[in-house]
């Protein structure tokens, strides 16, 4: 039953203009930084020729690419789930969904898988350009495969907390723009964490979305990185089951 939800997700992104408008603005934006780092890496080409233990092409212009990305669709997750639940509220058809032969944990799971599908086909169209590069050079495959890891791991916890903001509303605008603030702040949450490492800067660090990927961006392949999304993700799938729960007996 979960994957009947997540189909039904899927197949409705892809019946309005939204998703495919996405995807081209997406790629367009994203191809023009890859071409801008390709175009970088050739200018500093003939000094790295004389640097011992020189970063290569994964470094300046795979990494590069990853790290825009997620500060590129960190503007575009909120769209697509703002209305995964407001919708429902907001034209009266969540006691509909509550009476269907679901729990509120498949729905709440299939909505996310739903979401989390489109985005990993995005991420394997964004994939593509590093892999381009194949033809006239080497990617070290294991910063790669760290990259991608990192990047899914990432719109999968932007997507969890998404769901949950969009099951405390009626309003998909509100949805999107609390969505937004919220991963936003996630987002910038260390960066007064040099200065205040005394003060619960550590806290702060660990908390912020940023500073895992980062590291994954790196290569550092780190369960403690993996666990926090992991966890992240788990919080605020739980929270919207609890939330529509709530919604279900007041019903």
């Amino acid at each position: 039953m979960i994957m009947i939800v997540a189909q039904r997700e899927l197949r409705s992104l892809f019946l309005s203009p939204l998703a495919w408008t996405i995807l081209a603005v997406v790629q367009a934006i994203l191809a023009y930084m890859f071409f801008s780092q390709i175009e970088f890496f050739m200018q500093i080409q003939p000094r790295l020729a004389g640097m011992q233990a020189a970063p290569g092409i994964t470094e300046i212009i795979v990494a590069p690419l990853f790290g825009n990305a997620a500060v590129v669709l960190l503007l575009i997750v909120p769209l697509l789930t703002m209305r995964l639940i407001s919708d429902e509220r907001r034209n009266q058809t969540l006691s509909l969904l509550f009476s269907a032969p679901l729990s509120m944990t498949e729905i709440v799971i299939g909505k996310f898988l739903g979401i989390t599908a489109f985005l990993s086909l995005m991420m394997l169209m964004i994939l593509l350009m590093p892999l381009s590069l194949l033809s006239g050079g080497t990617l070290d495959f294991g910063m790669l495969a760290s990259a991608c890891l990192g990047l899914l791991l990432l719109l999968s916890s932007f997507t969890a907390l998404g769901l949950y903001m969009s099951s405390l509303t009626a309003q998909p605008t509100i949805a999107a723009i609390s969505t937004f603030g919220a991963l936003l702040l996630l987002w910038i949450l260390d960066w007064g964490s040099g200065s205040a490492e005394a003060s619960g800067g550590g806290v702060m660090a660990y908390l912020s979305l940023v500073r895992h990927y980062e590291a994954l961006l790196k290569g550092a392949f780190n369960s403690a990185d993996i666990v926090y999304y992991l966890l992240f993700i788990a919080t605020f799938l739980i929270l919207s089951v609890r939330r529509l729960d709530a919604d279900r007996v007041q019903s």
